[in-house]
């Protein structure tokens, strides 16, 4: 009897084991908080979430993907992807009206994260990216963060990023025997000694439309110091920032092409494209219009260099062009963000980049695989620039599109000849106002 007793304790507690086992291998965590797709069975079977995306790389990659991630986690995925004015505008209509669709969207941090977040229309995902440890929320870079950030809250995961550089001939460089300029007071000179007007070659081109060319001054003035605006004042009228707005203004005006007040970035690329010119930049994005034959004619004669230095260093913006965000109102938010973390997750951003779209994640861009879709010049021209780079490339407020307006106007002031001293105090003046009167709403 006794020893029929011990045999069923033992059997007991082995039985015990096991099942601690299985539970060891099949539970002992969220689903949604792991990034183990697929391992803890299909926990959404039956859930379906909207996604809406704007045309760009990343969005090709998730798409092909999607399949993957439906059949592992049981997730039903319905992916839009739209032209970026339409995915504008549907986004403002549905978050207007407190829709719950679409659960996950594309955002243009830079232009539109201040307004959402103010409009409660997104959902802060800082509670989100730090559950599941091997996401490695940490991998992200600081000034790409920096973009996706309102009031201290993220809003958005960053999705693709973009870099101001500098292209130049290399063709040109090397038969005048000029190296690559590291500072900007080099590019002035090297500007100077190629522009050759008469043969068909400008020194410099850059975007001149008034409200297109602010983004590319920004890099200008951090370089020297300057930013749009500091603790709340306006601040483009300090010494360093008009440092920077003469330099490109100069740049513009004395060694740039006819008609460059009409160029934003399709046309002043397609000078630089035409072999009209020696020097250009611009966003890091555009890189591939360069190297394609049938819009180029420079194919094997680009050069890609970091932004010059000024007297703060070498200080271009490193932006999030589109990041994820999940709506506010979506009755899914696990779901949601489940989708979020596999799409901004290692493995997606490494296929992504291979694509040629730029991620934001340090260990991507330092594996072999993650930056073998981009030239090779190119990459630590990328990789140094993610490092230095400042997180905005615009005014930081919400009426961004006025604010750039104002600014720019400087930069055609002195394109025209006027005194830019004098415009830029004046621009101070309507740039403090609007930060003024959204302080007080």
């Amino acid at each position: 009897m006794r020893i029929r007793c011990i045999q069923w304790t033992t059997l007991f507690v082995c039985i015990m084991l096991m099942a601690s086992t299985l539970a060891g291998c099949f539970g002992g965590h969220d689903q949604d908080s792991d990034n183990s797709f697929g391992k803890n069975g299909k926990p959404y079977t039956g859930t379906s979430i909207t996604a809406y995306m704007g045309v760009s790389p990343a969005a090709d990659v998730i798409r092909s993907m999607l399949p993957e991630f439906e059949s592992q986690t049981g997730l039903k995925v319905n992916l839009q992807i739209l032209a970026n004015e339409q995915l504008s505008q549907k986004l403002s209509v549905q978050l207007t009206a407190g829709s719950s669709n679409p659960d996950v969207f594309m955002i243009r941090p830079l232009e539109e994260v201040k307004l959402f977040h103010k409009n409660g229309w997104v959902q802060p995902l800082d509670e989100y990216v730090r559950r599941n440890p091997d996401y490695d929320f940490d991998d992200f870079s600081k000034s790409a963060i920096e973009s996706t950030t309102a009031d201290g809250k993220l809003i958005s995961v960053p999705l693709s990023t973009e870099q101001q550089i500098l292209y130049y001939r290399k063709d040109l460089l090397e038969q005048a025997g000029i190296p690559v300029p590291k500072t900007l007071d080099e590019l002035e000179e090297a500007v100077k000694k190629l522009h050759d007007p008469d043969n068909g070659v400008y020194g410099f081109v850059a975007r001149g439309q008034r409200n297109a060319l602010v983004t590319q001054l920004s890099s200008f003035l951090y370089s020297e110091g300057a930013d749009f605006q500091k603790d709340g004042k306006a601040t483009i009228n300090t010494p360093e920032a008009i440092k920077g707005i003469s330099r490109y203004a100069n740049l513009l005006k004395n060694y740039g092409p006819p008609g460059v007040l009409n160029m934003a970035w399709p046309q002043a690329m397609g000078v630089f494209a035409q072999g009209k010119a020696a020097f250009f930049t611009d966003a890091s994005a555009i890189y591939s219009s360069m190297l394609d034959p049938g819009t180029s004619k420079i194919v094997n004669k680009v050069g890609f260099a970091m932004f010059p230095a000024g007297q703060a260093g070498a200080k271009p913006f490193n932006i999030t062009a589109w990041g994820l965000a999940m709506n506010s109102a979506s009755a899914n938010k696990e779901a949601a963000w489940t989708f979020i973390e596999w799409a901004t997750g290692k493995d997606l951003v490494l296929k992504s980049q291979q694509r040629g779209n730029p991620g934001a994640r340090n260990s991507v861009w330092n594996d072999p695989q993650g930056v073998s879709g981009f030239p090779e010049e190119y990459i630590p021209v990328i990789s140094e620039s993610i490092q230095v780079g400042v997180g905005h490339d615009r005014p930081q407020v919400f009426s961004v599109s006025e604010a750039r307006d104002i600014i720019g106007d400087i930069v055609i002031k002195g394109l025209l000849g006027e005194d830019i001293k004098d415009a830029a105090d004046k621009a101070n003046q309507a740039y403090q106002a609007i930060i003024d009167r959204e302080k007080a709403k």
